[in-house]
């Protein structure tokens, strides 16, 4: 099968063929449908050797939905050519987190060396992915693949970061999300079907500033040195509620801490490598800052109903698995409004 690897540190990523999967006792092979294309997948391809977490080659995806192709032995409760969306973040399924769906906070994932798919093990950057469970696999009951895919992180991830901050997002209240990008354009749709605060999008583009307001935020500000005031104005002077930084840079995290609004929450999702100062005197009274990360397998079945409901959806451009390298360069370049999509039999 084709499947799109990262083979070499410092390397683009290359389309190579590989060997077909075969689904062991207790696994799932799909035939991916369609994939998602990830920042994340970026910031593994840029770190430097030294330490490098992963073996290579490896093949990228974590965001992926297909049809069952085969089941292994004793594997219940699906059939051949369900249509299903893959949850990324795997856990050993025994621990208390895991007890609550809770695989992306698994507290034994580290010491058994259990990765997610495209980040430590193949993922679904190929035409076919093998899955290690079918507790990681959710119907998708309709929803497009296309349309479906890019929810497993790009939805889930701003869902379980604003639905921390829901009480707090009372009427009269405000929301900044800084990123508009494909996370962030996501997270405004949410807040504005989850809550009645004022949202307000952050961003340098001006593409993805319009794409923020056709989402509907309330305001679009340009995120440069005069942001802070600019939602300091907007607020009365009091800041906002909830700060969502899906960028995580120095820069926007900076910003982040500026806007908040005394109680207020922070929550740093991007991977940028910013960080801010937490102490007395520092932020706000009582500003909670948090750097969560994916969501648990309950709120991705929240996320697809959501999309059913027609509350929220991404927008996405779609490529074959052989122009794969190309969307990374596009969505490196800043060039990618929303979510790239590939199609591996498409």
């Amino acid at each position: 099968m084709k499947a799109l690897q990262y083979r070499t540190i410092g390397a683009p990523p290359e389309v190579v063929t590989v060997r077909d999967p075969e689904p062991g006792p207790g696994q799932v092979l799909l035939k991916v449908t369609a994939a998602g294309v990830c920042h994340s997948d970026i910031a593994v391809m840029g770190w430097p050797a030294e330490g490098f977490p992963y073996e290579l080659p490896l093949t990228l995806g974590h965001e992926g939905v297909g049809t069952v192709a085969a089941l292994g032995d004793g594997v219940t409760g699906l059939n051949e050519g369900d249509a299903v969306a893959v949850y990324g973040p795997w856990g050993c399924g025994t621990c208390a987190k895991c007890a609550e769906g809770k695989e992306n906070y698994c507290l034994r994932a580290g010491e058994l060396g259990i990765h997610p798919p495209g980040l430590g093990r193949p993922g679904s950057m190929a035409e076919y992915l093998l899955v290690d469970d079918p507790r990681h696999l959710v119907p998708l009951d309709g929803l497009d693949p296309v349309a479906a895919v890019p929810l497993t992180d790009a939805g889930l991830t701003p869902y379980h970061a604003v639905k921390r901050s829901l009480p707090k997002l009372v009427p009269g209240s405000t929301a900044v999300v800084i990123g508009a990008g494909g996370l962030g354009h996501v997270a405004i749709q949410l807040l504005r079907a989850l809550t009645s605060a004022r949202v307000v999008a952050l961003d340098v583009s001006e593409d993805k500033l319009r794409l923020a307001r056709e989402v509907g935020a309330h305001e679009a500000v340009l995120s440069d040195e005069k942001a802070a005031d600019a939602v300091r104005e907007l607020t009365g002077g009091l800041g906002a509620e909830a700060v969502f930084d899906f960028v995580g840079a120095a820069p926007t995290v900076r910003t982040a801490g500026a806007v908040a609004a005394v109680e207020g929450d922070v929550t740093l999702v991007g991977i940028g490598g910013g960080s801010i100062p937490v102490g007395f005197g520092l932020l706000p009274f009582e500003v909670s800052v948090s750097a969560p990360y994916w969501g648990s397998r309950g709120e991705l079945i929240e996320v697809l109903n959501l999309a059913r409901s027609g509350a929220v959806s991404v927008h996405t451009e779609t490529y074959s698995l052989d122009d794969a390298p190309l969307a990374y360069e596009r969505l490196h370049g800043g060039k990618v409004n929303g979510r790239a999509v590939i199609l591996p039999h498409g």
